[in-house]
């Protein structure tokens, strides 16, 4: 077998600069491609627990009030602009099946549009009671996007309120919505860590009218009180006319899937105000 020649300080020197410009040398945090691999994903799921609570801690956030509504609903302002240009173009080109489907679709559109407002009277009201001793209480935090999410950051922005919004990344990218305290704006890779953290401080929980995502959030919150694993806090639904015909609640009951004391773990109410005076009653609060 035949021998290397002694290398001179010169080679020396490329090897040990070979040494550290190899990826497995750099330092596992350091090194992107390894923690963007399928092997790294407990360590991405651990970052995602711990971050958030580090930051939300911080910052002294000691309870949550959690709104979820449609990322669809737009401000009444916004859709009635959308109404009047569907109504205009039909009256450019009447008998066109599709400006008229935009019509109606713009019209219904508005008339979701209230609970836009809602979700910004139900933040604004909590808002109020934020600030505890050393501690913010009540702090409303969303999914981060448009729509209800929108108007519940708002409300608390406009009472000069910190609120959260923990977005999620999606194949097309969810926009923060521009009124989250930027200290307290997250960006998760894992829908399982955003739920997680959605709850982990959450004394309340209230929904607008929503589609998947909504009754998901919703009906695992529900799981999680009716089971025991979580404190029973209050859930309350906003919108009595889509959350009865959305879910047939009392049909659960009458078959015996659900019982009547398990029906009474969420409340329907029909305006923001009202859901939070639930929220307050709950904890003894006086407005």
């Amino acid at each position: 077998m035949s021998e290397r020649p002694e290398p001179d300080a010169a080679a020396l020197e490329q090897m040990v600069e070979a040494i550290r410009s190899s990826p497995s040398y750099r330092l596992a945090e350091a090194d992107h491609e390894f923690l963007e691999a399928d092997a790294a994903r407990p360590a991405r799921l651990a970052l995602e627990a711990m971050r958030p609570e580090e930051r939300l801690r911080a910052h002294h956030v000691g309870s949550t009030v959690v709104v979820f509504g449609s990322s669809r609903i737009l401000p009444p302002a916004r859709a009635a602009e959308r109404l009047a240009a569907a109504q205009a173009a039909l009256e450019r080109r009447p008998g066109d099946a599709n400006l008229e489907r935009a019509v109606v679709e713009a019209g219904r559109g508005l008339a979701w549009s209230r609970y836009y407002d809602e979700a910004r009277l139900l933040a604004r009201e909590l808002a109020r009671h934020c600030t505890g001793a050393g501690r913010r209480e009540f702090v409303v935090v969303t999914g981060g996007g448009p729509g209800i999410m929108e108007a519940a950051n708002r409300g608390a922005w406009e009472e000069g309120a910190p609120s959260a919004g923990f977005n999620i990344d999606l194949p097309n990218e969810q926009r923060p919505n521009p009124f989250i305290t930027p200290a307290l704006a997250f960006r998760f890779r894992y829908f399982a860590m955003r739920k997680l953290h959605f709850l982990l401080r959450a004394c309340a929980l209230v929904a607008m009218p929503g589609g998947f995502g909504t009754l998901d959030e919703v009906f695992e919150a529900l799981t999680l009180v009716q089971t025991g694993r979580i404190a029973p806090m209050p859930v309350v639904l906003v919108g009595g006319e889509y959350w009865r015909r959305a879910v047939d609640f009392d049909f659960l009951v009458a078959e015996g899937l659900v019982s009547a004391g398990e029906a009474r773990l969420f409340t329907i109410v029909d305006s923001g105000l009202e859901a939070a005076a639930v929220v307050r009653s709950f904890y003894g609060i006086s407005t």
